[in-house]
Order: C-alpha cells, then structure tokens, then sequence
C-alpha cells in the first residue's frame, strides 16, 4: 500500500522483513523499535520540546520549536559524496561545513536543553 503526495511522489511502507535481515534481528524487533521511536519523538513534537533525533552514522535531526535543521556526520557525507567532491564542496560553500557535526562531540550540547532520542 503506498500513498500518493504532490508532484507524483509516493510513500512507500517500510519494509520491516528488510530491515530486520540487514539488522540480524525479528521483524517484531525491528517494528517494535521503530514504532516505539515515532511514538516517543511524536509525543515530544506534541509537547514542544526540542528534539535532538540522532540517526546513527548518519547525523542528528534537531527540532528547536519551528526551526528543523538536519546536521550530517561528516564521514556520512564523505562516504554519500566521496571525500574530494566534499572537500571542493565545502571549499565553494563554507556555509556546508555548519551543516556538519562531529561523532566525537556530545550530542547534548547541541542543543541548550530538551531530549536527546537515539535512534538505534
């Protein structure tokens, strides 16, 4: 079942059985765990709280009331882009490297208070 949006663009459903090979876990495991991860970053949403969402080897979604701003591991974006093509990017747009976050840095001091949700 998927949905249709503007623009001919479709949602697809996750495909938890995929998941869950990738992972070596249940499909009960990996719905569990992803359900329970909507349900708890929802909840905040719904309370107003900041937000910082982190998806491993990826970057940290932070939500600050209406501001959304995805911040990008840099080995994630090397390893999507190819280290030069990142290097050369950053060097036309310095404003790119705001965009990048540490793996190193604590998460929680991105942002000044709320929740941090890692996601597994």
């Amino acid at each position: 079942l998927s949905c249709a949006f503007p623009g001919n663009k479709e949602l697809e459903p996750l495909k938890y059985a995929t998941v869950a090979t990738a992972a070596s876990v249940s499909r009960q495991k990996v719905e569990a765990c992803i359900q329970g991860t909507t349900s708890l970053l929802s909840h905040c949403l719904g309370k107003g709280e900041t937000v910082a969402f982190v998806l491993r080897n990826v970057g940290v979604l932070l939500v600050e009331g209406r501001r959304v701003q995805m911040r990008f591991y840099y080995d994630f974006l090397a390893r999507m882009s190819g280290k030069r093509n990142l290097e050369r990017a950053a060097f036309k747009v310095p404003q790119l490297l705001k965009r990048v976050v540490s793996q190193v840095i604590p998460i929680a001091s991105l942002t000044f208070y709320g929740r941090v949700i890692i996601f597994p």
